[in-house]
């Protein structure tokens, strides 16, 4: 799931070196959080959120035979 996110992200940025995609996990839950250049932000998450959400369904999609609740988070 990760490299689906890391590679949807570099897809989208101008600087696809900085990307970087961090999972946090607990019993029920797994967060994904991207960070990205400071000047590539507005292209993730898109005008009024649109990229972001289409990441998101994307990634909650894949993960639907998963036992946890997966979500992402873009950080500036």
């Amino acid at each position: 799931m990760k490299d689906l996110i890391t590679v949807i992200a570099k897809a989208l940025v101008d600087h696809p070196d900085e990307v970087r995609v961090t999972t946090k996990e607990d019993e029920r839950n797994v967060t994904y959080e991207i960070s990205v250049h400071p000047e590539d932000i507005g292209k993730v998450i898109g005008k009024q959120g649109r990229i972001a959400k289409a990441l998101r369904t994307v990634v909650t999609s894949a993960a639907v035979k998963e036992p946890k609740r997966v979500s992402v988070e873009i950080l500036s």
